[in-house]
């Protein structure tokens, strides 16, 4: 009974080892990066380096066109603030009716993908339940029309 494993634990058993870091690479399978990565680092380390000099100059530019425009921001506040907020708000709207008008479109589309897949007997029962509700509701008109008339009759007397 007791070499016999509980069904609550589980048995690892590893298949290989990992050397880590660069010693996999050396087990005398060519040894070192293939061609191809040297190839990749050489090409590549010249862009990211040029695209990264770019990005500190862009900064730099934006820092420095900061400082000089902050007075004259300051001098055109009473302008500038309020048409920055309309020009804000403006394409607010624009935007959130245009995720309205997606949002309606995605819907319709859903519902009419809905009714294509639905057979016919589910039309039929939806329109069943459809004309009860109509007989509910013309029943329920019926009833509070004869009631206000029934009260202007009271009222009159």
């Amino acid at each position: 009974m007791a070499d016999r494993p509980h069904p609550h634990q589980l048995q690892v058993h590893p298949q290989q080892r990992y050397e880590g870091g660069f010693k996999a690479g050396q087990r005398g399978d060519g040894g070192g990066p293939s061609k191809g990565k040297i190839l990749a680092v050489a090409t590549l380390l010249p862009v990211g380096g040029s695209l990264l000099g770019l990005s500190g100059l862009t900064l730099a530019a934006s820092l420095l066109g900061l400082a000089v425009a902050t007075p004259i921001f300051l001098l055109c506040s009473p302008v500038l603030v309020p048409a920055a907020l309309v020009a804000g708000l403006v394409l607010a709207g624009f935007f959130t009716s245009g995720l309205f008008g997606l949002t309606g479109l995605t819907s319709l589309s859903w519902v009419m993908k809905y009714f294509r897949q639905a057979g016919p007997p589910q039309l039929d029962e939806a329109k069943r339940r459809m004309q009860d509700v109509a007989v509910t509701v013309g029943q329920k008109t019926k009833e509070v029309g004869e009631a206000i008339q029934q009260k202007a009759k009271e009222a009159g007397k």
